[in-house]
C-alpha cells in the first residue's frame, strides 16, 4: 500500500512549498472525537512530514475550517474526512473554498469508497471479535452491518454499498448490509433484526454472529447509537488506524493530480 504515496506532491517543483492538506472533520461534541481525528492527522503527518497539515471542522469542534483556512496562505488542498458523498462534500466545502478567496484551493474526493477503507474495517472487525472472544462461543462472524451516517442524498448510498462489498470481500464472501443512523433505511436496528431472522433457520447461526462495523472515522452520537444496536460484536470506528492515513494522503495526491486548481473541481473516485 505504500506504493500510494510518492516523495514529493505532483505538480510540486523541488524546494518549493508544497500545498497544505487539511483536513476537514464534521466535528462532534463527543470529546472522543476530537482527540481521535488529532491522532488521524498526527499521524498523516507522521507519514510525510514535508507536507504541511492542518484541521479544520465543519461544526461543533475547533478549529472551524473557515479558521484554519483564514490562517492559511498559498495553495491548500482540502481532504475531507467523510466516508461518501453528500451535502458537505458536495456544498458545505465548495462553500468554504469559495469564501477563503485568498487561498488557491482544491477538494480531494472523500475517503470512501476505497480498499484502505475496507482493510481498516476489517481490522476493527477483528479487533473486536477477539474482544468478545470466549472458550464457550468463538463469536465466529457470519454476516456483518455496515452502520453508516446515512445521508439524503442516493450518491451517499452508493457509495455505502460499494464500501459494503469491498468489506464483504475482504471478509472472504461474508455478506455486508448496509444500514444507517439516520435519513436513510435501513436503520442499523432494522438490519440486525432482518439478519437475524434469517439466520434463525440455519441451526449453526446465532444473533450474536451478527457483527456492526462502524462506518466512522471518530466516536459521535451516531457511532455510538449504532454500537449499541449491535446483538454483539460491535467494531470501533475507523480512527487513526494506518490504512486510513495513508488513503487521506492518496486523496491529497490525487487532488494535486487532478484539474487546476479551483474549488470547483471536487475529484471524486477510487
Amino acid at each position: 500500500m505504500t506504493a500510494l504515496l510518492r516523495p514529493r506532491p505532483s505538480g510540486c517543483p523541488t524546494g518549493a512549498r508544497p500545498p497544505t492538506l487539511v483536513a476537514v472533520a464534521h466535528g462532534s461534541r463527543d470529546p472522543a472525537a476530537l482527540r481521535t481525528v488529532t491522532a488521524l492527522v498526527n499521524a498523516v503527518r507522521a507519514l510525510r512530514p514535508d507536507i504541511p497539515v492542518r484541521l479544520g471542522h465543519i461544526e461543533l469542534n475547533r478549529p472551524l475550517l473557515a479558521d484554519t483556512l483564514e490562517a492559511l496562505r498559498g495553495e491548500a488542498v482540502l481532504v475531507p474526512l467523510l466516508l461518501g458523498r453528500g451535502h458537505h462534500v458536495k456544498v458545505d466545502l465548495p462553500e468554504a473554498a469559495a469564501r477563503a478567496g485568498h487561498l488557491t484551493t482544491r477538494i480531494a474526493a472523500p475517503l470512501g469508497p476505497h480498499p484502505l477503507l475496507a482493510e481498516a474495517l476489517h481490522a476493527r472487525l477483528s479487533e473486536a471479535a477477539r474482544q468478545h472472544r470466549t472458550p464457550h462461543h468463538p463469536k465466529t462472524i457470519q454476516a456483518v452491518v455496515l452502520a453508516a451516517a446515512g445521508s439524503r442524498d442516493p450518491d451517499a448510498a452508493v457509495d455505502a454499498a460499494a464500501t459494503a462489498a469491498l468489506l464483504s470481500a475482504r471478509l472472504d464472501g461474508v455478506p455486508v448490509v448496509p444500514a444507517y443512523a439516520s435519513a436513510a433505511a435501513p436503520t442499523v436496528a432494522d438490519a440486525v433484526r432482518t439478519l437475524t431472522s434469517t439466520r434463525h433457520s440455519h441451526p449453526h447461526h446465532h444473533p450474536r454472529n451478527i457483527a456492526v462495523a462502524s462506518y466512522f472515522t471518530a466516536p459521535g452520537r451516531f457511532a455510538t447509537q449504532c454500537a449499541d444496536a449491535a446483538p454483539g460484536i460491535a467494531a470501533a470506528p475507523l480512527g487513526a488506524h494506518p490504512a486510513v492515513a495513508r488513503l487521506v494522503l492518496h486523496r491529497y495526491e490525487q487532488a494535486l493530480a487532478g484539474a487546476p486548481l479551483s474549488y470547483r473541481a471536487v475529484t471524486v473516485g477510487v
